[in-house]
């Protein structure tokens, strides 16, 4: 036992792996830089500075705060935790508790579906990066592709004046003729599209009329998605091992684009009212009093840290045992919040200088999602002096913030593969990790087709949902409730040290308490308030919305299956194989004999697990 601990103390010195059979990262800043770029995302720049607009300013950050203690942080500790513990991905990780094995599928089968479609927004981030090497941006205006609602500038339709002392109702035509002034709060405008909305739909989706039309594959797309996978499959050529240095750049540089935005931002006409709409002069508290507000606010703390997805269970996996991941879980959460809050100052000055150029309060040019960052913001950059570059910039950072959350993603399924083929694994690392980028390729296509935007709000809607929270309520009520919190967190402290009853005090509260009730409203809500999904005004058709109840079903479904057949294998009656089956694996433990101890002494060495495989349907085996 000295001499293991000492080979240990020996290879943690030198940098070597610790785990000769799954590797480790090569330090710590390579697992750090990987774990803010799979929490740190798209949902930053385009989804939480409109929440905080649209939820009481700076009042907003209130919940998010105490939403990021009470349910994001609890949950993302508790994975790094487990995956680190044990040195397996999502799935294998369950020996903790047999029963709960399809909980591990289901996260990798939702990870398997945003992939397909996260791609898809690179693949358009890229395209706009080449649109970007033009003199002129090709949204700038209304060119050839336009139609005849296609306008720079909001045109007015008719009013109310006065003539002769008498309030009269015409057409503006008719208005300026007569030297007329329109009177306040009678303007009706014209039903007009701005350029970037309809190159967006026009040039850039070819966009169908609904989901029945899906028409051709938009070529270039098409072979932005087929670029974006070749760097996805470039980077993770060696696993970890490259991926952990590609993130040096995509994690950190586009945290120097959002500061040169913000600068550039800070300085133009009009950005101070973009940032008051965005924190508010005097922020609405009133708005906390509203349901509805704590729960976007828990809603976007949960997803934008990416827990239940199994990615930082399997990113974590590649730590040695003795790493701090108490202290690296809140740098990361804490990193991914403030990240949120910087980047809504850049983006707001901007659309305050847009607002104040185009004559329209700040209220009418915001927005979120896809309609931020494809229509509303370019059409701010385009105003800007220079703007081929700041449009270059910005959707470059796009492309980067994408990439690092798809190298981890695709990383969750490259260690879930590795879980159950390692010898096979070790020796085609390179084409398998090559085939699974192939694959999901192609099943991309549908989603870069002209109806392809309506696939990938439907994929979005349905799977990125429900299914999470899903896996993330009976994750923790499995831990903490079947396998036992307490165990767990003896767990935790042969890997970090003994603590004191007063340090696992809170943990103990959310965990036991406050997480799995908070993260049961939001699934009951989120139930309660479930709509069919559209995509602007277009409505989809039933056999839309059926799909993508097949597809939620296709994940979770795994859940039940799994735990059938487990008690199905298992011996004596039926109350007896529910026990066991909540009891964890022989093998269930540290993955190096160094690490395990006295509490863990009986554990069945993985390397002779063969003389004691029992197969199931999922290729695992206990």
């Amino acid at each position: 036992k000295d001499f293991n601990l000492s080979n240990e103390k020996d290879a943690q010195a030198s940098g070597s792996d610790e785990n000769l059979e799954r590797g480790n990262w090569s330090n710590k800043a390579d697992y750090l830089l990987s774990m803010v770029g799979y929490a740190v995302g798209l949902g930053n720049v385009w989804r939480f500075p409109y929440l905080t607009y649209q939820n009481g300013g700076g009042a907003f950050l209130i919940p998010y705060t105490l939403m990021l203690a009470l349910a994001g942080l609890p949950l993302f500790f508790m994975e790094c935790s487990l995956g680190q513990f044990a040195s397996l991905g999502p799935v294998s990780v369950w020996r903790i508790l047999p029963l709960f094995q399809g909980v591990g599928i289901t996260m990798v089968i939702i990870s398997t579906f945003v992939t397909i479609y996260y791609n898809v927004i690179i693949a358009y981030a890229l395209y706009y990066l080449f649109a970007s090497f033009q003199k002129v941006l090709p949204w700038s205006d209304c060119f050839s592709w336009a139609d005849e609602f296609c306008s720079k500038t909001r045109l007015v339709s008719d009013c109310n004046a006065t003539l002769d002392g008498e309030i009269i109702h015409a057409n503006y035509s008719f208005i300026t003729n007569n030297n007329l002034t329109c009177m306040n709060g009678t303007i009706n405008y014209k039903p007009v599209q701005f350029p970037s909305e309809q190159y967006w739909n026009k040039v850039t989706l070819q966009r169908s009329s609904g989901l029945d039309e899906t028409g051709n594959i938009v070529w270039y797309l098409a072979l932005c998605l087929l670029l974006s996978w070749m760097i996805v499959g470039a980077a993770l050529f060696k696993g970890i091992k490259s991926s952990g240095k590609v993130v040096y750049f995509t994690a950190l540089f586009p945290y120097v684009i959002l500061l040169i935005l913000l600068v550039r931002g800070a300085t133009l006409e009009g950005a101070r009212d973009g940032i008051e709409y965005y924190i508010g002069t005097q922020s609405n508290i009133t708005k906390l009093m509203e349901a509805e507000v704590w729960k976007d606010a828990a809603t976007q703390i949960f997803y934008s840290l990416s827990v239940a997805w199994g990615g930082l269970v399997a990113l974590s996996s590649y730590n040695k045992f003795h790493n701090n991941c108490y202290s690296d879980a809140i740098m990361v959460c804490v990193t991914n919040c403030l990240t949120s809050i910087f980047a809504g100052f850049a983006i707001f000055s901007i659309l305050g200088h847009m607002a104040f150029v185009s004559k329209r309060p700040v209220s009418e040019v915001v927005d979120s999602g896809f309609d931020l960052a494809f229509v509303a913001y370019p059409e701010a950059l385009s105003k800007l002096p220079v703007s081929p570059l700041w449009s270059f910039l910005f959707f470059f950072m796009l492309v980067l913030l994408g990439l690092d959350s798809q190298f981890a993603s695709i990383e969750t399924l490259t260690t879930t593969i590795h879980d159950i083929y390692p010898e096979a694994m070790k020796k085609l690392r390179v084409p398998i990790t090559l085939g699974v980028c192939i694959l999901l390729f192609f099943l991309g296509l549908i989603c870069v087709t002209q109806a392809g935007i309506y696939w990938v709000n439907l994929i979005d809607h349905f799977c990125a949902g429900w299914g999470i929270l899903i896996a993330a309520v009976l994750e923790i009520i499995g831990i903490v409730y079947i396998y036992g919190g307490n165990r767990f967190i003896e767990d935790i402290e042969m890997m970090i040290g003994k603590k004191s009853r007063l340090f696992w005090l809170w943990w103990r509260a959310c965990w036991f308490f406050v997480t799995p009730v908070l993260l049961m409203a939001i699934l009951v809500w989120s139930l309660v308030t479930f709509s069919t999904p559209t995509y602007g005004s277009v409505l989809y058709p039933t056999w839309g919305t059926v799909v993508g109840w097949c597809m939620i079903i296709f994940c979770v479904i795994w859940i039940p299956v799994i735990a059938i057949v487990k008690i199905a294998k298992a011996e004596g009656n039926l109350c007896q194989r529910i026990v066991s089956c909540c009891r964890p694996a022989a093998n269930w433990g540290p993955y190096l004999e160094c690490h395990r101890g006295e509490r863990y002494s009986h554990v069945v060495d993985p390397k002779k697990e063969k003389e004691h495989e029992i197969p199931t349907v999922s290729g695992f085996v206990y």
